[in-house]
This record gives structure tokens, sequence and C-alpha cells, in this order.
């Protein structure tokens, strides 16, 4: 299963939480498209979210939208910058951050999150392919493959565009790749 973190977004340079209809910039669409060869097939799924499905596109195919790739719903917060909601409620922030179990914004817990990727992974485990995806829906994944809590799989940094591989295996998942950045070929930038 190969996870393509979805093209950049105004709301993760401003460091704000995900809105599901942000889109993608027009200038990281373009380096999706370069992924094409790399990712070596059609995107077989992709997350709801406009960004995952313009990037989705960008790189090609016709991608199955599944509900259960979405990123955690973050309630009240979304589309918020992360600094506004520390300063104007940091006794749920941190409550969040230290309790998977925790939803205190209104939204959807990490551990919720976790569990309903893991599901969807599980279900097509004998289907490999692409997915582009948010990167707390990768790292839910790899906290599945790897047995761990959502807040220690909160520790994997994913940059946008980047790839991250895990095959199945008998009895669980092998991690092949994190966070791999692919090279882009300047010309399809000029």
């Amino acid at each position: 299963m190969l996870f393509v973190r979805h093209a950049s977004t105004p709301g993760m340079r401003a460091a704000r939480f995900p809105l599901a209809e942000e889109d993608a910039d027009a200038a990281s669409l373009t380096r999706a498209a370069a992924l094409a060869p790399v990712v070596a097939g059609p995107v077989a799924w992709s997350a709801p979210g406009a960004a995952a499905r313009r990037t989705a596109a960008a790189i090609g195919g016709e991608a199955r939208v599944v509900p259960a790739l979405a990123e955690a719903d973050h309630g009240r917060w979304r589309g918020l910058p992360y600094e506004r909601v520390a300063r104007e409620e940091p006794d749920a922030l941190a409550r969040w951050l230290a309790d998977p179990h925790a939803a205190p914004h209104g939204g959807e817990s990490l551990a919720a999150h976790a569990e309903r990727v893991a599901g969807w992974l599980e279900s097509v485990r004998a289907e490999p392919g692409v997915v582009v995806c948010d990167a707390g829906t990768i790292r839910a994944a790899l906290g599945h493959a790897l047995g761990l809590d959502p807040l220690r799989a909160a520790r994997f940094d994913l940059a946008p565009l980047s790839v991250t591989e895990l095959s199945a295996v008998r009895g669980g998942w092998r991690v092949t790749h994190v966070n791999r950045v692919a090279p882009v070929n300047r010309k399809v930038l000029s």
C-alpha cells in the first residue's frame, strides 16, 4: 500500500487545523503531477478532502473516494490557527494532545480516527494500491502497522507529497519506507 500525502494547502502553510474543503495550491499540484512515474500506477483511493482528490487527479487516475481515509474531524477547531487554539483553549488542547480518547473540541478523538483507518486498511490488505490522503491518516496507518498508540504515531513527520509504503505480510504489516520525498523533474516545475 503506497500512501501519498496530499499537496500543500494554504492552511498547511499558515499552521491551521485542516479543512476538508480546502484545495491544494496550483504549484503543489504541478509537483504532484511529477509523482506519476514514482507511484508507478494509478491512484486507487483518495480521502474525501478537496486537496486529496485534486492531488490524486494530478498524479493520474480516477481514485475511489473513501470516507474512512478522511483526516480526523477537528470539530470547532477546523480551519483555526494552532496558535489561536493554544492561546484560547490551552486546557482542551493539552487534553487532546495527551489523551488519544479525548475529543473536547467537539470533533473526533485520535483513537477513533486510528480505529477507522485501521479497519479500512485491514479491509483492503489483499488489494495493494496507491492512496492519497493527509498526514494524520498516514500516521494512523503507520500506528496500526507498528502497533503504536495514536500519540506515538503522531511523532512521524510527513512532508506534502511524500510517499510512505506499507506491505501486507503474514500476521501484520511491514513498513517499507516513510516520508520519502521523490526527486522532482525541474522541467516540470518551469
